[in-house]
């Protein structure tokens, strides 16, 4: 049965936004950025090269470096994931991520001075420390927040990693506009500028405890577990709280943090694995940077002027912000299950609908218009879905001592897919043109299929609760006498609460 109070304190709510300004704001923040200042880039390395060697930069080495520039950031955010996880297990939760804004700072110093110096190398080492920041803060800031949010409050808090995110990429097209710090004098600045979120979270972050579930289970400290509990709960609700971290203790039985490579041996945790990995890399393929890629040209099918398309674009970004609230909003009360098969199975309408206008474009004068409601509609049924329920599953689908792990390899393959998608979508696209969407709504629907049928619902439900509903899957035939097991486990629990108390 829910709590009566369904609203989270002052307290959570500042948490939340603690964690998420330097966390994944960071990373929708500086994949924003690095848009406007291409033109602006091209002309510094140009410049660079001209005055260091005495001649002109070859074009395909101008592209080359560009697109070093533009892809190490996916590097950066592989090797963040790969060593997120256990940071957060040695420094905890709140400590990786004040640690991970000393990265962030030293990015934006190295980028801010790249043009001065006239050495693009730094913007390199810049481009790819920043991705190194985004990639731990994709893999704690989740793990932190499902950590310290009541249960019945968990699905609408831990949506903040993806408001956060969706608010970094909209902030990052309006600081990137030419009247403000996208033009040709001040686009250091814009990538130095991702400082301030850094700033703001050593100011604001040391305010709050440390992970409740970490003090107890990982380090042992019952008391400094309570007393974080009454600053997240309130001293009259904090009680529940502490119970269900007590139970998942015990289940543990002082089980160690695992290391990634023990989940794939793991038999308890198989379809979790499996599941993690499936919904990551359909969140990756899902045909979201396809409907980026084609906005633009619908855009100008629609008669929208070129200088003004930028302007245009911001809606893409109010539409992602506006999904991520409204998710967050809803989460708690429709349930994970039927928002994500929900999105993917709109988005894979959407895709159908696009395919279809982007081959008769040029037959009716209202199809243009129908292609950009399109584009708009699958931003949205992104955004209420696969966007944010993704991040929030993983947390829920693990018991502590599994979870970092857990976020580290679906980091992993998030960045992995990530920049698969960016090396072979040029060339996708060039091969089928408006048809990859087809390779898109196939996609999308086996996503939604697979998590029909594998996936139960996660509402309300502890970890334990959760870990329990996948042994059928886990385990097959000898599922029954592993829950017999878990029965009695769960018995001598209960008793030891008791007479805890």
């Amino acid at each position: 049965m829910a709590p009566r109070h369904t609203l989270p304190s002052w307290t959570l709510f500042l948490a939340v936004c603690a964690v998420g300004i330097g966390g994944t704001f960071q990373y929708g923040y500086n994949v924003s950025i690095i848009n406007a200042p291409t033109q602006h880039i091209h002309k510094f390395l140009n410049e660079t090269w001209s005055s260091r060697y005495h001649k002109e930069l070859n074009p395909d080495l101008l592209t080359f470096l560009w697109s070093v520039i533009a892809s190490i950031f996916s590097l950066g955010g592989l090797c963040g994931a790969l060593i997120g996880g256990s940071m957060a297990i040695r420094l905890g939760r709140k400590g990786a991520l004040l640690m991970n804004n000393v990265i962030a700072i030293l990015a934006s110093i190295l980028m801010g001075i790249s043009f001065p110096t006239g050495l693009f190398e730094l913007l390199i080492a810049g481009r790819f420390l920043i991705g190194i920041n985004s990639g731990i803060g994709l893999c704690v800031q989740p793990l932190y927040i499902g950590e310290f949010a009541p249960k019945h409050l968990r699905g609408g808090l831990a949506m903040g990693t993806s408001i956060f995110l969706t608010g970094g990429i909209l902030t990052g097209q309006i600081i990137g506009l030419r009247e403000l710090l996208g033009g040709e004098k001040h686009w250091p600045l814009l990538l130095s500028s991702s400082c301030i979120p850094a700033l703001a979270q050593l100011l604001f972050l040391p305010w709050f405890p440390e992970s409740p579930r970490y003090l107890l289970i990982d380090r042992g400290d019952e008391l400094s577990c309570a007393k974080a509990l009454k600053r997240f709960h309130g001293s009259s609700e904090y009680r529940r709280e502490m119970e269900d971290i007590q139970r998942e203790c015990f289940a543990l039985d002082g089980e160690k943090p695992k290391k990634p490579w023990q989940l794939f041996t793991d038999r308890g945790v198989r379809w979790q694995l499996i599941t993690v990995i499936v919904m990551t890399m359909g969140q990756q393929l899902s045909g979201i940077n396809a409907i980026y890629f084609y906005a633009t040209y619908v855009f100008e099918q629609a008669g929208i002027l070129t200088e003004k398309i930028p302007y245009v674009t911001l809606g893409t970004g109010v539409c992602e912000c506006v999904t991520a609230l409204s998710c967050g909003l809803l989460i708690d009360y429709v349930g994970r299950r039927y928002l994500i098969i929900g999105g993917y199975l709109l988005m894979t309408l959407w895709c159908t609908v696009l395919t279809f206008s982007l081959t008769y474009q040029e037959l009716y004068s209202w199809v243009p218009y129908m292609s950009m409601t399109c584009v708009f509609a699958f931003i949205l049924s992104f955004g209420l879905g696969p966007g944010g329920i993704t991040n929030t599953l993983t947390a829920e689908l693990f018991v502590q001592s599994s979870r970092p792990a857990a976020y580290m390899i679906a980091g992993t393959v998030s960045w992995i897919s990530f920049f698969t998608v960016g090396m072979l979508f040029p060339f996708i696209v060039n091969g089928l043109k408006q048809y990859c969407f087809v390779v898109f709504l196939l996609e999308c629907f086996f996503v939604a299929a697979f998590i029909f049928l594998i996936i139960p619902e996660t509402k309300n439900k502890s970890f334990l609760e959760i870990k329990k509903e996948f042994h059928k899957l886990n385990y097959g035939r000898n599922a029954r006498k592993k829950e017999t097991e878990l029965y009695e486990r769960r018995q001598l629990q209960d008793e030891f609460l008791k007479i805890s108390a």
